[in-house]
């Protein structure tokens, strides 16, 4: 059995390290005129509010089956770095059992991803409502709060975790000069398996930038959650 002392002696390194990295964080500002990101950020209030508003009683009722269905808390609280390394926490519906993290340490060897991501087919940790929503990519609605406070914007970069950014090579830093987002170029794309494409692709989405293209993101995600592919 591993010892308790190293284990977390290693976990305090993990942060001292990241606490590190976002301090030194130099990270070019987004060119976008101011008009463009006052009309980004009024889309992302008007459209995150009135869905929370319209949407309310389906998360209600989402809300009641996953704590009827399973044990555990509501939502999944996880960690994320925002924009120019601002870290602040998000919210998705619970997808998995309570022990969830514990179980990946023994499940890494069948991760279906290079890079510091996993995922895995038929993963057992997800419970069976979980599947649903994840399938449908339900257990995103409650960032719709995190786009309405700020936090995130409707459309932009992949969210970054603190596990994946000391990960991060120099050029892929520059995800962080924009707010990330709900939805990215891999939901329309597709979800590379390599780390590397990810970053990529949410590169991509900020050197061309417009709200043209978050239009057009907006509405091919409908299509993406009505279809099923994110499962």
């Amino acid at each position: 059995m591993a010892n308790p002392i190293v284990l977390q002696t290693s976990e305090d390194q993990m942060q001292a390290s990241f606490a590190t990295s976002i301090n030194n964080l130099s990270i070019a500002p987004c060119t976008k005129t101011l008009p463009y990101r006052f009309i980004k950020r009024l889309i992302d209030i008007v459209c995150s509010g009135s869905s929370l508003i319209l949407l309310s009683p389906f998360l209600a009722f989402i809300a009641i089956i996953i704590k009827l269905s399973s044990r555990g808390p509501l939502f999944y609280k996880w960690h994320v770095i925002g924009k120019g390394g601002k870290k602040f926490t998000g919210y998705k519906f619970r997808t998995m059992v309570v022990n969830a993290d514990e179980l990946k340490k023994e499940l890494l060897k069948y991760n279906e991803r290079k890079g510091p991501t996993f995922k895995m087919k038929n993963d057992p940790r997800i419970t069976r409502v979980g599947r649903i929503l994840r399938k449908f990519s339900l257990d995103e609605l409650p960032q719709l709060w995190s786009v309405l406070k700020g936090d995130m914007s409707l459309v932009g970069p992949r969210p970054v975790g603190p596990d994946e950014w000391i990960h991060f090579e120099e050029w892929q830093r520059r995800k962080l000069s924009v707010t990330p987002g709900m939805i990215c170029l891999w939901h329309i794309r597709g979800k590379p398996k390599e780390f590397s494409e990810w970053i990529k692709l949410d590169l991509e989405y900020i050197d061309n930038w417009s709200i043209w293209l978050d239009i057009k993101l907006l509405l091919g995600s409908a299509w993406y959650m009505i279809s099923g592919r994110n499962y």
